[in-house]
């Protein structure tokens, strides 16, 4: 089977944009949580999210106009505006061009979105509703269509392999990367641009995952004390938006035209739980078997891997059922475990969310460090002897790497990252 190999990272997310600046923003343990100040919040029980740095009272603040231009980003909802710079900004450091037409029918596109459009929709409806139909856009509908990342993205820089999109609620990112690993494992594709996209805070987002009494209501003034996860005063997650990509590449192809290897994409696995339409099943059975399925695809045993980069949302049932599947994994012996969870910095980019957690993978492999858990001053009952890097990172060398996502409906999956020997 070929081997598939990590040559180009991109990512804006609320901790700014760029690979480099967002790492040192984790490690420095930063938080990119704040007050929305965009629309009214008056209203909401949620008034805090993960917002790309835009202001210039921000830390690592974004001008999106250097990376996008303005007239281009007013075509497009911000998932995929998103999406397109941090596929701009991977594949530029990959060093890969598909300037010929064998090179562009051996380069595909997978990136995906848990919701896509829906600030757009939710203001061309008002718009619908007060000025008639005359008024919508031709841009609405290919601005709004989560596949039109990876459209937009494949026209840009002429790719015309596999053109594709997942749409997994929270697992995007991560069934993204690991469906687009296994086109190049079969042969359908040399490279593949892969990860996930997401721009969903606004007042119907925001209203929508309140009434699931999912969001984290308990900090509006402390924004940065919000997501904690596994932490006893943890009331929910927070949202955040940005997206994460990576261009994958088949190992001998990479070799040969020298291409700089973060890492290999060693393994790739999915289940589902059939429990419930947002909770996950109180065994942790589906997450388990997620797990082991990834295992079991890289060849590795669960000692072999030395960090874990959890799904850890921050909500009171779901850390610790995600805690008691890794346990499980580990046969109940805690002491070996060293998992942290980033969305304590990011918030919780929903489909974003694994591809940006893959690239910290990936980073925790090369450097030899682990991004803490922020916001941990209480842990909750039965964490045991688990590290959960609480408040700094840790130095630890990292051979191989595991990255948890799951989504509402069930969906599970698991990435295993390993330095190449």
């Amino acid at each position: 089977m070929r081997r598939v190999v990590i040559t180009g990272m991109g990512m804006i997310t609320p901790l700014g944009y760029g690979v480099e600046t967002n790492w040192n923003a984790i490690l420095s343990s930063r938080s990119g949580l704040t007050k929305i100040k965009e629309f009214d919040i008056s209203d909401l029980p949620c008034q805090i999210a993960g917002r790309i740095p835009l202001s210039d009272d921000r830390e690592n603040a974004v001008d999106l106009d250097d990376l996008l231009a303005a007239k281009e980003r007013r075509k497009l909802d911000d998932f995929v505006s998103y999406g397109i710079i941090a596929a701009n900004q991977a594949l530029a450091d990959s060093g890969w061009v598909a300037d010929d037409e064998d090179k562009a029918y051996r380069t595909g596109v997978m990136i995906g979105s848990g919701i896509g459009g829906l600030s757009t929709i939710y203001e061309a409806s008002i718009l619908l509703n007060e000025r008639g139909p005359r008024r919508i856009s031709p841009f609405f509908i290919p601005s709004s269509l989560i596949n039109l990342i990876s459209g937009q993205v494949s026209i840009r820089h002429n790719l015309k392999g596999p053109n594709h999109a997942v749409v997994t609620a929270c697992s995007t990112g991560a069934h993204a990367i690991g469906d687009a690993s296994r086109l190049i494992k079969y042969g359908d594709a040399d490279v593949m641009v892969a990860g996930g996209a997401e721009a969903a805070v606004c007042r119907l987002g925001l209203a929508g995952f309140s009434a699931l009494k999912a969001l984290s209501s308990g900090y509006n003034d402390t924004p940065e004390k919000a997501s904690r996860p596994w932490d006893n005063g943890r009331d929910g997650f927070v949202m955040g938006e940005g997206a994460g990509v990576l261009v994958l590449e088949e190992y001998e192809h990479a070799k040969a035209r020298g291409a700089k290897i973060y890492a290999e994409v060693k393994g790739y696995g999915l289940s589902g739980d059939a429990y419930h339409i947002t909770a996950p099943a109180a065994d942790g059975d589906g997450g388990y078997r997620s797990m082991s399925a990834a295992l079991r695809n890289a060849e590795l045993n669960i000692d072999q891997i030395d960090y874990i980069n959890a799904h850890g949302t921050s909500t009171p049932m779901g850390d610790m059922i995600e805690l008691n599947a890794v346990s499980k994994l580990y046969h109940g012996d805690k002491s070996n475990i060293n998992m942290s969870s980033t969305k304590s910095a990011t918030g919780h980019l929903l489909g974003a969310a694994g591809a940006i957690e893959a690239i910290y993978s990936v980073l925790a492999v090369r450097d030899g460090k682990l991004p803490p858990t922020l916001n941990l001053d209480d842990p909750s009952d039965d964490i045991g002897d688990i590290n959960l890097v609480p408040h700094e990172a840790q130095d630890k060398p990292v051979r191989n790497a595991l990255s948890n996502s799951f989504g509402f409906g069930g969906t599970n999956g698991s990435l295993v990252f390993s330095r190449m020997e």
